[in-house]
Parts: structure tokens; sequence; C-alpha cells
């Protein structure tokens, strides 16, 4: 019997504009409080020249994508299972021209994408900091963008000029909003109010807060354990949100096109119209 399946991958990505927001914590503990849910879950590292998702998750990467652009070999031959069966794609560190990428490389990284093989619910992206072309570019691409946020004016500050670029140059109108190391429900809402307050007045967007996580000792230790939150210490304060963010995303209804200007994971990844055979009695 042959069976088809009509099968979307829900792409998230995980930014912030400002450095130091928690952006890739929220980014490995979202993966894999999802991926201990069943789901299959792909965690992109997609902070090309600064990478540190492996070393936070404790797993050792041979190969990373610095190899996929050289020709070496294929992306799925890089993947890497992490915590919980989440699989980790892993990008270089201390490699200056994994930064500055030829429009060539960057075209290769992206049809790299549509050759994967393996099928997953959700592939989350976590970008570097700042504004570059490919943290606009994985952005833009996505179909979920999640702004992580601190309470601190700079990360406002960066946070609202993301969002302003993304909607005004690339037509980017939706963005979730995660209110990061907060001392309480309340501050994560004041924390949300003032970035609602300065968009709402210039820009022409949608904001959604979706998940407070709580400032939490348990963080760092885990971070120095190289191991998750969620799976170190998961009845912590911030497991218990990451583990709500991770039921909240699960909600979200997947759209059946890819969005963006980018036909970014679009043939195989995004959009699956796979055909496999079943044997039956």
């Amino acid at each position: 019997m042959v069976q088809k399946q009509d099968r979307m991958t829900r792409v998230i990505a995980v930014t912030g504009g400002k450095g130091g927001v928690g952006k890739t914590n929220v980014s490995i503990n979202t993966a894999t409080a999802m991926a201990a849910q069943g789901q299959r879950v792909l965690l992109l590292d997609a902070d090309l020249g600064l990478a540190n998702v492996d070393v936070l998750l404790g797993v050792r990467a041979r190969k990373n994508l610095s190899h996929v652009l050289s020709g070496e070999c294929t992306l799925e031959e890089v993947l890497i299972e992490g915590p919980s069966g989440v699989f980790i794609i892993p990008a270089a560190s201390g490699t200056q021209g994994m930064v500055e990428l030829t429009p060539a490389q960057h075209a290769a990284l992206i049809q790299s994408f549509s050759e994967l093989e393996s099928e997953f619910d959700c592939l989350i992206v976590d970008t570097a900091a700042g504004i570059s072309d490919m943290v606009l570019s994985f952005s833009r691409a996505a179909q979920e963008v999640l702004v992580v946020v601190c309470d601190e004016p700079t990360s406002i500050t960066d946070a609202y000029a993301l969002i302003k670029l993304l909607s005004r140059e690339h037509g980017v109108f939706r963005f979730r909003i995660v209110a990061n190391m907060v001392r309480s429900l309340r501050e994560g809402m004041e924390l949300f109010a003032k970035l609602s307050k300065v968009t709402d007045r210039f820009l022409d967007v949608a904001l959604e807060l979706v998940a407070t996580i709580p400032f939490d000792e348990n963080v760092r230790k885990a971070v120095r354990q190289q191991k998750v939150v969620v799976q170190a210490y998961p009845r912590s304060p911030a497991a218990i949100a990451y583990q709500g963010l991770a039921n909240k995303v699960q909600s979200w209804p997947v759209p059946q096109d890819p969005s963006g200007h980018l036909e970014f994971f679009v043939e195989r990844l995004v959009r699956r119209n796979m055909y496999g055979e079943a044997v039956g009695e």
C-alpha cells in the first residue's frame, strides 16, 4: 500500500537583538521540553561564528556547518542527538569565515536544508545576537519569531530595533515575546507593556506575550553542569515555565505555507509530500 503523508515542520526563530538575554537557554530548554513531550525537534545553532549550543548541552560535535559549506559532508551527517532526543545542527566556533558568508555560501546553506531527509515536527533556530543579515534571513524565513527580552533598557531598545527592521524591511508583522529572567509574573507583564507601548506607537505589528521565565539560580547550575534546566531541575520555577512554553508552542497552528521572502526549508523540510510503502497483511 502506498500512503501519502503531507507533513509540515513548524519553524521558529529565537532571537532578541541583544546578547546576554538568555536566548540560547530559551532555545535549548524549549526544544528539550518539546522532545520530552514526544515531538521530533531539530535545533539549529545559527550563531554561525560563536556557536555554543553543543557546549551547553554537553555533546561533542565532530562536524558542523562549516564542513557542510566546504562540501566535506551533508547536513544530515552533522546531526547529533542531544537530551530527550533533540537533534542538533552545530555551527562553528571562533571561525570568522562563518560570520562573513558570501551570497553563494548563504544559498548553499539554504539548499542544504531543502535536502535534509529526516522528518521533524519543529525546527528551532537559535539566532546570533544583533541584526546581521544572517539573523534577519533566519527570522524572516521562519513561521514564528520568538523575541527574548529581559528587564534592561538596552534589551528593550535592541528588541524594538529588530522588530522594526523585520516589520518595515521584511514584512514580518507578528512576534511572540518571551520575558526572560524576571522576578515575578507582574515584572514580566510590565516588561512586555514597555515594549508594546513603543511598538504600538510607531509600528504596525502584533505582539503576544507567550512566556515569562523567572530568574532562577538553577539555570546557572544547569549551565555549569552542561545540562538543560528542564532535565537537571525539572521542578524548578524556570523548568516549569519552559515546559509551559513548550506546551504553548505545540498549540500554535502550523502554517500551510512557509513565510518570508526566502524559499527556505521549503521542498523537503517545511512542506513535505512524502510517499512511503507500508506492507499490510
